[in-house]
């Protein structure tokens, strides 16, 4: 699902997932939501239809205009288009559709309209990240579509991520044949050890992709994740969130300096949920 303000960071970001599963059989829910508050009195004095039909009317004239550009720009015989329009909060439809029609993935702008260079994340794209039940790829304004052929899975070796969570990692370096590079980041090595079991469970799930364990040694998680984009250029970041973890300080803070580099980089979120089992084949 790609949610969409009809500007073209939105629909950069539905290029980008048009062209991430180039060839496979897919469905893209585009979705755009409205809460108008403020109408013009005027114009709906000579209008026999309600508030909500005319955004109706005009939302969906716009949807049906991205389905036709994007298969136009991209045309891709295996993929279909559905188009959402709908009265509510951004985030709660979100919620909603990805419950109700089993979404795997959301993909969306790091920016809103205005698209200032100087914001690292919109708020909706913020919002959607801390409240995901499924994986959020968030994607820089402007960006181009590049073949992914490095993954950086930044992790912790966190011992309740499942195979859930890792599948969609797994499943876009095969589309791609991609190569997946697992970093871990610590501030003493001597440490790493409490973690090895952990690592071994990530070694036998990516058994059958191509992977490379990293091993960074850094005063913070967000210097090490950056020193190694730096110097190897990895296509699209990965992570998983847990509540409470070293992710919520590495990105809920203004310090756009630091981790200004998300701007250019595709930045995938996998969230953990407490009912999924463990790690198996």
């Amino acid at each position: 699902m790609v949610p969409t303000d009809f500007s073209e960071n939105s629909f950069n970001a539905l290029k980008y997932g048009v062209n991430l599963f180039a060839g496979e059989e897919c469905t893209f829910y585009i979705l755009h939501t409205y809460t108008p508050a403020l109408y013009n009195a005027e114009f709906m004095a000579y209008s026999n239809l309600s508030l909500d039909e005319i955004y109706r009317i005009r939302v969906n004239k716009s949807l049906s205009q991205v389905v036709s550009r994007i298969q136009k720009e991209v045309p891709d015989a295996r993929h279909s288009y559905k188009k959402i329009g709908c009265f509510a909060l951004l985030q709660d439809e979100i919620k909603n559709q990805v419950t109700e029609k089993g979404i795997d993935m959301v993909i969306m702008g790091t920016q809103g309209m205005t698209g200032a260079a100087q914001i690292l994340f919109g708020t909706q794209t913020i919002y959607a990240i801390k409240e995901a039940i499924c994986p959020i790829l968030a994607i820089p304004a402007h960006g181009e579509f590049y073949k992914p052929s490095n993954l950086l899975f930044a992790t912790d070796f966190e011992p309740d991520v499942t195979m859930d969570h890792l599948k969609v990692i797994k499943d876009i370096a095969r589309i791609h044949k991609s190569t997946i590079h697992i970093l871990h980041v610590v501030k003493d090595p001597s440490s790493h050890d409490d973690q090895e079991k952990n690592k071994n469970s990530l070694a036998e799930f990516f058994a059958n992709s191509n992977h490379e364990f990293h091993l960074v040694r850094s005063e913070t998680v967000a210097e090490g994740i950056i020193n190694f984009q730096k110097e190897n250029y990895p296509d699209v970041l990965m992570m998983v969130r847990h509540k409470h973890s070293f992710f919520e300080n590495l990105f809920f803070r203004p310090v756009v300096d630091k981790v200004g580099f998300h701007l250019s980089t595709p930045f995938m979120v996998i969230p953990v949920l407490k009912s999924l089992n463990k790690i198996r084949q």
